[in-house]
């Protein structure tokens, strides 16, 4: 399978590793029912390969794949990110077998057989706790490794809390309401503050980088300035 993924946006992503096709198209097909974007690989290689390819929020894993085995692969990802959440399947129910896949580095694990809908909860309990997914009736927006949840006002990026303003969470929700689009200055203050603030000349400028030295610092910069223009927001993968 090549490493080339068409990317949903705003959408969860969720890679699924199983050379048993009947169970990864099963799978597959709850996740969509979830409302997820599923990627989906037969052996290990494949499975790396999609994973540096469209960076997933997190993995199902099985331990059993014809070419590098399930420990190796998870050793792999953990080694290129550490924050990844991986769910373990396995015919392996002894309990030096569920040590093993828990000391590589996964964070839960599921012995066959297993219902689908254990699977989907434990998954959407990983996803919660990274924060790619928010509780029922919460509205999140995600875009590349930045995820902003609405209703508690929390923001991540690459699965780490991100302390902002009331202000400065009203600015980044708007910019990530509108990826790619470039918003003038007189958008973001009608919108954010209100046309009163019109006057304060430099006040966009001066939230735009304090929030660009929280989102963007020591990472791959998502909010561009557009000389002239405005400002906008991309995820990193998609460059400036």
């Amino acid at each position: 399978m090549s490493a080339a993924c068409g990317t949903r946006e705003g959408a969860v992503r969720v890679l699924i590793v199983d050379d048993e096709p009947e169970l990864a198209e099963l799978l597959s097909w709850a996740a969509v029912e979830a409302g997820w974007q599923p990627f989906l690989a037969r052996d290990g290689h494949s499975a790396l390969a999609l994973a540096r390819g469209c960076a997933p929020h997190a993995v199902v894993l099985d331990w059993m794949l014809p070419d590098l085995d399930g420990l190796r692969v998870l050793r792999t990802l953990r080694y290129e990110n550490a924050k990844l959440p991986v769910l373990m399947l396995t015919a392996r129910d002894a309990l030096e077998h569920r040590l093993d896949g828990l000391s590589a580095g996964a964070d839960d694990y599921v012995t066959k057989p297993f219902s689908v809908e254990e699977v989907m909860l434990r998954l959407r309990g990983l996803l919660r706790r990274t924060g790619a997914e928010a509780a029922e009736g919460e509205s999140v927006r995600v875009l590349g490794d930045l995820v902003l949840a609405e209703k508690t006002r929390q923001v991540r990026r690459g699965g780490e809390s991100i302390a902002l303003t009331a202000k400065e969470f009203d600015l980044l929700c708007f910019l990530m309401s509108h990826p790619r689009q470039v918003l003038s200055k007189a958008q973001i203050l009608n919108h954010v503050w209100s046309s009163s603030f019109e006057s304060e000349g430099n006040l966009v400028e001066v939230y735009v980088y304090s929030l660009r030295g929280k989102i963007d610092k020591g990472r791959a910069p998502m909010i561009h300035t557009v000389r002239g223009a405005g400002y906008v927001i991309r995820a990193a993968s998609q460059g400036r």
